[in-house]
């Protein structure tokens, strides 16, 4: 029995979980009851590094704050999950705990020591950020480029491990090109990812940055803006065909785009009827913010 619970906790991350697409708190789930207790560690915050591949930037104050209170009074009832290090121990999972308890004054966290590759350590810290909490669009997009560039995989096997539509990834990748002005417009939200997307296909950075500079003076919507790309580049629609079938068709896979840019999954409009996929409760809690329907 001993044998078989060690050999579980040496499997990789594609033997853990090998569903599609991948969801991190059943991961995370897996890795803690495949966990003995006493296997459960006390580990010196002090010995913690971050994990090198977390795409995080910024962790938002209040939220920390929050979390830190709930320790002082609760504790922390989840363990991190860790990699041994030539010095110490690296994150691979729960960074927010760490800031947390280092806020509420402990010295001391529990800790699962796993021996994730450094492929997994990436996987796991983004669909623990993806899944839990919002990335910035350009996290999000450099986290993705990362994972393509170390994995070795597609975009649409990319998509498919996190639950994610193609055309979000593609999209999400398009805006690591833009201009650093405009890429802090996106940061600032004073340009939405549908106007990104839009800007992504352009060439000529000159009018990137001029057609960035009217969404934000003048207001343009992403509608507004297909209009005025299409009147000074070569954005042509090819085998336009006036028929009313196919413009419906048109018009609804336009809309797909935009939902699953909006929501960051995939949707798709069908036989009167819309489909937003979301991977678990956290993901699907993620949806309703975003449509102002949380309670």
């Amino acid at each position: 029995m001993e044998t078989n619970r060690r050999k579980a906790l040496g499997r990789g991350l594609e033997e853990l979980f090998n569903n599609e697409p991948m969801d991190y708190n059943k991961v995370e789930e897996k890795i803690i009851t495949e966990t003995p207790k006493d296997a459960i560690q006390k580990i010196s915050i002090s010995d913690l590094r971050s994990n090198p591949y977390q795409p995080r930037q910024k962790f938002e104050e209040n939220a920390l704050r929050e979390l830190s209170e709930s320790i002082k009074e609760h504790g922390v009832f989840q363990p991190i999950i860790v990699k041994k290090s030539i010095k110490g121990y690296e994150i691979i999972a729960g960074e927010r705990r760490v800031k947390a308890s280092t806020m509420a004054g402990l010295k001391e966290i529990p800790a699962i020591i796993r021996d994730f590759t450094d492929d997994e350590m990436m996987e796991i810290a983004l669909l623990e950020n993806l899944q839990r909490e919002n990335l910035t669009a350009l996290e999000e997009a450099t986290a993705y480029k990362k994972m393509l560039d170390h994995l070795k995989i597609t975009q649409e096997a990319l998509a498919k491990r996190l639950g994610k539509s193609r055309s979000h990834i593609t999209n999400m990748l398009g805006i690591l090109h833009l201009p650093s002005s405009v890429k802090n417009l996106i940061t600032d939200k004073k340009i939405s990812m549908g106007h990104a997307r839009v800007l992504s296909k352009l060439e000529d950075e000159n009018q990137i940055k001029s057609l960035a500079d009217k969404i934000v003076s003048e207001g343009l919507s992403v509608r507004q803006l297909e209009e005025k790309t299409k009147e000074t580049t070569k954005f042509v629609r090819k085998n336009k065909v006036n028929n009313t079938k196919n413009i419906q068709s048109s018009e609804y896979k336009y809309l797909e785009e935009v939902l699953c840019e909006k929501f960051g999954t995939k949707v798709k409009i069908k036989n009167n009827r819309l489909e937003i996929q979301f991977v678990n409760k956290n993901d699907f809690n993620r949806i309703l913010e975003i449509m102002n329907l949380n309670n």
